[in-house]
C-alpha cells in the first residue's frame, strides 16, 4: 500500500510538473481587459451630478431608540456547552458582556462625533451615491503630498483606518512627503449606496474608485487595501496601472494557475516554494484546510444565500454584532476561540468594535454588504479570472502571522511582477489597520520610500 502510494505520488507530481511547464510555456499573458463602465443607478442610465457634497453621519433619533428597544427585548440567550469557549462560534457569555457595554455605556452620539472628526463627502458615480473619507494633510511649504486610496473589506468598514489617518498624514522620520487620504467605503456597505443590480463584483468596484480618484483630479495615486481591498485594489492596479504609483496590500493572495500547481507541490515539498521559517504558516494542508473548514463557512453562505441570512441580522442588532464580532475574535488570533474573553481586549475596546458594528446597523446594509461574496463567486465573473491580470506596478505585501492565508513571494510574483517589499511579522492579524495602525502605517512609510527610490534611480 505504501509503495502503491508513493508510486501514484510520483505520478501525480510528475504531471503536475509537466503541466506546469506547459502553463509557464503555452499561455500567454492574461491581457489587460477592457472593462465596461456600468450604470449602476435605478432605471435608464442618466447623467450624474460630479457635484462633491460635504457629508456628516447624523443619525436620526429615531433609528436610535428603536436599537435601544430592540436591545432591552432581546431574547435570552442560549447558554454555551461546558467548557466551550468561542469553538462553536460567539460565546453568549462574552455576548452578554459586550450588549451590556452596548445598552449602559456605548454612547453613539459621542462615537458619531468622533466618527465626524475627519471631513466626509459624497459623490455620484455611475449613478451611485459613493461615501468617502478625505484628509489633506497640513504640512509645511516644501512638503510633497502623495494621493492614497486606502480600501477596507468585510465585515470592516472606513472605522479601521481612524488611528492610522493621522500618521500617515504628517512626515515621519525627517521624510519630506506625507499623504493625502482618501478612503471609501465600499458601495453597498455603510454610507455608499448599494447598487440595485446585480454585478457589482471587486472589478466593477475598482472602476468607481478610479471614477473617483479622477474626479478628485488625482492622475497619480499610492493604493493600499485589506481583505476585499487587496483585491479591489489589485484589480485597480492591474486594470489602470498607467494611473498607479505603487500598490501596498495586507492579505495579499495570488490565484494564478501556476501559482495553484506549485501550491500543491509545496504541499509535498514545502522547501520548493516557502523559506523554511514561514514553513508552518502555510504547511501541513491538513491544518490549513482545517481553519478553512472552521472560518469559511459565513463565504459559502453569503456567497450563495446573503439575502436570506441578511434577513436576521439586519433585524437583531445582537444577532448582528454576534455574527460580526466572532470575525474579530478568531481572524485576529486563531488562538483566541480558546479564551472565554475571546482576546478582545488585547487589541481593540468595545467601544471600537460597536463602531464598526453600529455603522453596518444605522445604515441597514448588513445585507447589499454581504451580496459581494455571491457577485464575486458566480461562474461569469470566475470565468472573466480578472485576478490573472498581472500586476506590473511596484508592490508590497504585508504578511501576517495570525492572517487567514499565506502565500509566500514564489506565488506572489506570478501576479505582483514588481514585487519591492514583502515584510514578515510575527503578530498581527486580519483587521491590521484596526489592530495595529502603527505597525501597517510603518510598512507603508518604508514601501513609498522603495518606491521614490526607484523613482530617483530612473531619472537619474
Amino acid at each position: 500500500m505504501g509503495l502503491c502510494f508513493k508510486l501514484t505520488l510520483l505520478v501525480v507530481t510528475g504531471a503536475a510538473v509537466l503541466g506546469g511547464l506547459c502553463l509557464k510555456c503555452c499561455f500567454k499573458e492574461m491581457e489587460v481587459p477592457v472593462i465596461e463602465e456600468i450604470y449602476w443607478g435605478t432605471g435608464k442610465a442618466a447623467s450624474d451630478d460630479t457635484s462633491i457634497k460635504p457629508f456628516k453621519i447624523d443619525i436620526p433619533d429615531k433609528v436610535l431608540l428603536d436599537l435601544k428597544d430592540r436591545l432591552a427585548k432581546h431574547r435570552d440567550f442560549t447558554p454555551p456547552l461546558e467548557g466551550v469557549q468561542q469553538q462553536y462560534g460567539m460565546n453568549t457569555n462574552l455576548l452578554k458582556d459586550i450588549v451590556d457595554h452596548w445598552k449602559n455605556k456605548y454612547d453613539w452620539r459621542a462615537r458619531e462625533k468622533y466618527l465626524n472628526q475627519y471631513p466626509q463627502f459624497k459623490t455620484k458615480i455611475q449613478g451611485l451615491d459613493i461615501h468617502f473619507i478625505h484628509v489633506k494633510p497640513q504640512v509645511a511649504k516644501g512638503i510633497k503630498v502623495y494621493p492614497m486610496l486606502m480600501v477596507h473589506g468585510w465585515p470592516g468598514s472606513v472605522r479601521e483606518f481612524y488611528e492610522l489617518i493621522p500618521y500617515l498624514t504628517k512626515p515621519t522620520n525627517g521624510r519630506d512627503y506625507a499623504f493625502e487620504l482618501i478612503i471609501p467605503s465600499l458601495p453597498g456597505y455603510g454610507f455608499s449606496q448599494a447598487a440595485p443590480k446585480p454585478g457589482m463584483s471587486p472589478i466593477q468596484i475598482s472602476i468607481i474608485f478610479k471614477n473617483l480618484m479622477e474626479r478628485l483630479g488625482h492622475k497619480k495615486y499610492y493604493l493600499q487595501g485589506g481583505d476585499w481591498g487587496s483585491l479591489i485594489t489589485a484589480d485597480l492596479a492591474a486594470v489602470f496601472g498607467d494611473r498607479i504609483l505603487g500598490l501596498h496590500n495586507n492579505m495579499c493572495f495570488v490565484n494564478t494557475p501556476l501559482s495553484n500547481i506549485k501550491r500543491m507541490l509545496g504541499a509535498f515539498w514545502p522547501s520548493m516554494v516557502v523559506d523554511e521559517k514561514y514553513e508552518s504558516w502555510m504547511y501541513p494542508y491538513s491544518t490549513f484546510f482545517k481553519t478553512m473548514m472552521l472560518e469559511m463557512g459565513y463565504m459559502h453562505i453569503q456567497a450563495t444565500k446573503p439575502d436570506t441570512v441578511g434577513v436576521g441580522l439586519n433585524d437583531s442588532p445582537v444577532g448582528l454584532a454576534a455574527y460580526i464580532i466572532e470575525k474579530f475574535t478568531s481572524w485576529t488570533n486563531k488562538n483566541w476561540q480558546s479564551r472565554a474573553d475571546g482576546g478582545l481586549k488585547e487589541k481593540f475596546t468595545y467601544d471600537k468594535i460597536l463602531d464598526n458594528v453600529m455603522i453596518y446597523w444605522v445604515t441597514g446594509s448588513i445585507t447589499t454588504s454581504m451580496r459581494l461574496y455571491s457577485e464575486s463567486f458566480n461562474s461569469d465573473y470566475q470565468a472573466k479570472h480578472y485576478d490573472w491580470v498581472p500586476i506590473k506596478v511596484p508592490s508590497a505585501c504585508s504578511n501576517f502571522k495570525n492572517e487567514l492565508a499565506y502565500s509566500p513571494e514564489c506565488l506572489l510574483k506570478e501576479r505582483y511582477t514588481q514585487l519591492v517589499q514583502n515584510n514578515h511579522f510575527e503578530d498581527g492579524g486580519h483587521f491590521i489597520a484596526f489592530e495595529a495602525p502603527k505597525v501597517l502605517g510603518d510598512d507603508v512609510w518604508s514601501f513609498v520610500d522603495k518606491t521614490l527610490a526607484l523613482q530617483n534611480k530612473k531619472t537619474n
